[in-house]
């Protein structure tokens, strides 16, 4: 997605690419194949990662239709934050 659409679209965040794939990659992430016209595509996650840049919790699936319900996403929050010694 390019910045003109996001800015087209009204986003207020930061969006950001990755044409070359190379974090999709780095992060086990590609789905090869499963695009449009055989195209090689993200498959769906969502990460959890603490202020140290430590991945607490990953949610993968096959399926760009299936996402992490929020009480999962929210539970892990909690997980991390009773993990978490207190003052951090």
């Amino acid at each position: 997605m390019t910045r003109e659409h996001c800015q087209k679209l009204g986003f207020t965040f930061v969006c950001l690419a990755d044409p070359k794939s190379e974090a999709v990659e780095r992060y086990g992430l590609l789905h090869q194949g499963a695009g449009p016209k055989g195209a090689d595509v993200a498959r769906p996650a969502e990460f959890l990662i603490d202020s140290a840049g430590t991945i607490r919790w990953v949610n993968l699936t096959e399926s760009v239709a299936v996402r992490a319900r929020p009480e999962q996403v929210l539970k892990a929050f909690d997980d991390l934050k009773l993990a978490t010694p207190a003052g951090r």
